[in-house]
């Protein structure tokens, strides 16, 4: 089994200087109250969170794309990146824009996951193919264009990008799950070969 144990242990708050307590009173957990881990590591690297939370912002709360449309798009990101952290945050996200079981199901499954309307199928495949190839095909970006304009298209390709970069940081650094979080299940850690040995 792969090893869990974080690399980076989350910012104590005794050790936060005033500049990292500023930061960090803004990104308190809305189920819990407390600072999430994923920022108490990136607290490590002060100035790169503080700069980065920026653009982070912007894709998960001033995005043109509707919550619903958002989450379809970082929620597969998460699970084609085996990503259980950003996972397990963001189906509780997904749940505050209406999200249902079914719909993360649908997600595990694909743009080609039956019952999807159009638009949904196409958010999955572009993030498939961000993903696959770095690029979104004349296909795919066609059939986009049908139902979102052109600042949803930028803010589909910035969060696909966005959440495939915390997806890194959170396997590299093995941020561990916050309580009162759900990650993967036995049957999601089967099908994305979790427990195989790298």
């Amino acid at each position: 089994m792969p090893p869990t144990e974080p690399r980076l242990a989350p910012l104590a708050e005794a050790d936060w200087d005033p500049e990292i307590r500023e930061t960090l009173a803004k990104m308190q957990d809305p189920l819990s109250g407390r600072v999430m881990n994923v920022f108490r590591t990136l607290a490590h690297h002060p100035k790169a969170l503080k700069r980065w939370l920026v653009f982070a912002v912007h894709v998960l709360s001033k995005s043109t794309l509707s919550g619903r449309d958002r989450e379809i798009a970082i929620l597969r990101i998460g699970w084609r990146c085996k990503a259980e952290y950003e996972w397990a945050q963001h189906l509780a996200v997904g749940r505050r824009h209406g999200m249902t079981d079914e719909d993360f199901e649908r997600i595990k499954l694909g743009p080609d996951a039956p019952g999807l309307p159009a638009n949904e199928a196409l958010l999955l495949r572009a993030t498939d193919e961000l993903h696959d190839q770095a690029r979104i095909s004349d296909e795919t970006w066609a059939g986009l264009a049908h139902h979102y304009g052109k600042e949803q298209l930028i803010d589909l390709v910035l969060a696909v990008g966005n959440y495939t970069l915390v997806s890194m940081a959170l396997n590299t650094l093995r941020v561990e799950l916050d309580p009162g979080y759900s990650g993967f299940t036995p049957a999601d850690r089967i099908a994305l070969s979790l427990d195989a040995d790298p």
